[in-house]
């Protein structure tokens, strides 16, 4: 059986507690089909799929989108919302954008989650304190209209870097979000950084860093070879 989305203490101490991760893997068994989702800003739907390589526990699933700004947005309809999924199920999420008009020039950013809750045994945990892990995953969408000038491909050589006191600055004139990962200066690693399309993202810096080094994430999840910028 599950417990249900909200908690409901069953007997015994029942602790409910949700870790957010930004990866493929939601919980234990559970895998999303990709890092991210490209949804065609023409197309009627896309898809994703959810597998659960558990031999012995099922899920229960629940996906939604969420906005730029992290708040949950009604411009797309996920289908299913919420489902069981047994062991070595695979099931096909339907996404579908249902939103008012986006920007015809860039890709707009929403985010694709999800949560997996595992079953439990009610009969294991009679008069005992349970902690149950429900874990949620959220991956990028990029909303991208068709026609964009610049292939998707050439995005990331167009970045360009312009130190500025004790910042970096970080612009990205083409209509694609660029993820830039596995970023260090002089081989100290920092954060990751996303630059918007046609936006700067500043970078901070102390001493007087010569290099800086980057990789890039394509539409696939794959990660560019590493990229140089002297500063």
């Amino acid at each position: 059986m599950f417990y249900n989305l909200f908690g409901k203490a069953l007997p015994g101490l029942f602790l409910s507690v949700t870790i957010l991760f930004s990866q493929l893997a939601l919980a234990e068994g559970i895998v999303l089909g990709g890092t991210r989702l490209v949804y065609p800003l023409e197309a009627k739907q896309s898809t994703l799929s959810v597998r659960n390589s558990s031999k012995e526990t099922s899920y229960l699933v629940q996906s939604w989108a969420e906005n730029a700004q992290g708040n949950k947005s009604t411009d797309f309809i996920i289908t299913p919302p919420l489902y069981v999924s047994n062991p070595g199920d695979q099931n096909m999420l339907r996404v579908i954008f249902s939103g008012p008009s986006l920007p015809q020039d860039r890709e707009t950013l929403y985010y694709f989650n999800a949560k997996a809750i595992p079953s439990v045994d009610k009969s294991k945990m009679e008069g005992k304190n349970t902690l149950m892990l429900a874990a949620v995953t959220r991956i990028k969408m990029f909303v991208r209209p068709s026609g964009l000038d610049v292939p998707v491909e050439k995005a990331p050589s167009m970045l360009t870097f312009k130190r500025s006191g004790n910042q970096v600055q970080i612009s990205n004139p083409s209509p694609y979000h660029i993820t830039m990962v596995q970023v260090a200066l002089d081989g100290r690693k920092v954060a990751d950084i996303m630059v918007a399309p046609f936006s700067t993202e500043s970078l901070s810096v102390s001493g007087n860093p010569r290099m800086l080094t980057y990789s890039t994430i394509n539409d696939y999840g794959a990660v560019s070879a590493q990229q140089k910028q002297s500063l």
